[in-house]
């Protein structure tokens, strides 16, 4: 929003909503993402500028390599590593119900929750503290996982870990998947990892690869085949 001239900063720490900003606010949108911050001059030359840098960064550190299948591995990586920082801004400036609603669409593309409207008629419908939702663990249901899912920009601590153990015990839960859009602290990794329940903790980049390995919000650009000889084909008996 600095960048599209909705926000100001004056000193460290500290925003200031601008005048461009109060007439944003004045026309009461329901959400602030990319497509509408794509209205300002500001913020598109921002994006081309950000993309160009790194397409030209990208180029140098490819020519430093010796072959062409490590430039293209290389290559692949770091593309890929943009891709996710896309990813994730795009998520953040989306609305919670919407959150929402890409968790469940990952978790069925990974093989959970049986049908997309099977997935979609439990998640989100527990009311009980520390847990946003119920899935299947597979197609026929032999098993439940309960999901917890933050859109926050603010590092995940220890106590978020313990409130959803503590709900998963409460309803005699074995399993749980946290996913958010930040990060966890070193105690809350630790704490999951040593509790007897099975909590896997997925954090916004984990989230992003998830997404683009199981082509969720992303399309396929350009394919390309690498080939080698077939040594058999040319021998002569």
């Amino acid at each position: 929003m600095k960048k599209a001239g909705l926000l100001e900063i004056p000193k460290r720490g500290c925003f200031r909503i601008t005048d461009r900003g109060k007439e944003l606010l004045g026309e009461n949108p329901k959400h602030i993402n990319v497509k509408l911050l794509n209205r300002y001059e500001e913020f598109v030359s921002f994006k081309s500028a950000h993309k160009l840098k790194t397409e030209e960064k990208l180029q140098e550190e490819v020519d430093s390599f010796g072959t062409p299948e490590e430039a293209l591995e290389y290559g692949y990586q770091k593309i890929n590593e943009s891709l996710s920082e896309d990813i994730l801004t795009n998520v953040k400036s989306c609305s919670p119900e919407f959150f929402e609603r890409l968790v469940i669409d990952l978790l069925v593309k990974m093989g959970y929750g049986g049908s997309r409207k099977e997935a979609g008629e439990v998640l989100g419908k527990s009311g009980d503290a520390g847990v946003d939702g119920i899935i299947k663990e597979d197609k026929l249901g032999l098993d439940v996982i309960y999901v917890q899912a933050k859109r926050w920009d603010n590092t995940v601590g220890r106590p978020e870990i313990q409130k959803f153990a503590g709900a998963l015990l409460g309803q005699k839960a074995r399993k749980g998947i946290f996913i958010t859009t930040s990060n966890y602290s070193p105690d809350a990794i630790e704490y999951a990892q040593n509790i007897e329940s099975k909590i896997i903790l997925i954090d916004g980049k984990r989230l992003a690869e998830l997404m683009i390995e199981y082509s969720l919000g992303v399309s396929s650009l350009a394919t390309y085949e690498i080939k080698r000889i077939d040594s058999d084909y040319f021998i002569e008996e």
